[in-house]
């Protein structure tokens, strides 16, 4: 049974017969995947009055633990947007109550942002919804099948991400 990528593939092989399009065999399918994932995953977020951006910085503040907080800095490194970015996400956040700018403990002049407990608690619930969304996607394959495919996929990255590292 072909896919959306096969019939693209075919396309090209008949358009252009000397081109090998077996690339397209496995980024092509992951960029689908995440095309037709993602808005799932912004559905579900929104379902708990977040867009993705902002469950980004909020489940990044839960993740690093307690007190929850980190520097801006540190949060927009993290999430790899600019700091006006990351600007604009926070002042919807605290207004939402869901994060707070405080006083850094060890630098009085310089600011943290914490994950308030109504931040901790949707944070978690968020996320929870969103794995198990994923979870769906995933239960055609069985667990080795899963398994093999992380694996691959995390060979493949290790070496785009080191390649990246270079430039």
């Amino acid at each position: 049974m072909a896919d959306h990528v096969d019939r693209l593939r075919a396309q090209w092989a008949r358009e252009l017969p000397d081109l090998d399009t077996e690339p397209m065999a496995i980024l092509g399918r992951a960029r689908r995947l995440t095309l037709l994932a993602g808005s799932s995953i912004e559905k579900t977020f929104a379902g708990f009055g977040l867009d993705r951006g902002e469950f980004d910085v909020i489940s990044t503040l839960r993740r690093a633990g307690p007190p929850y907080r980190l520097t801006p800095t540190d949060l927009y490194s993290t999430l790899m947007i600019s700091s006006g970015g990351l600007t604009h996400r926070l002042g919807r956040l605290e207004k939402a109550g869901l994060v707070a700018r405080v006083k850094s403990a060890s630098d009085g002049r310089s600011v943290e942002v914490v994950l308030t407990p109504a931040g901790i608690s949707l944070a978690e619930e968020a996320f929870r919804a969103d794995m198990a969304n994923e979870a769906r996607y995933l239960a055609s394959l069985a667990p080795a099948e899963r398994e093999a495919l992380a694996g691959l996929l995390q060979k493949l990255l290790e070496e785009l991400e080191a390649a990246e590292a270079k430039t």
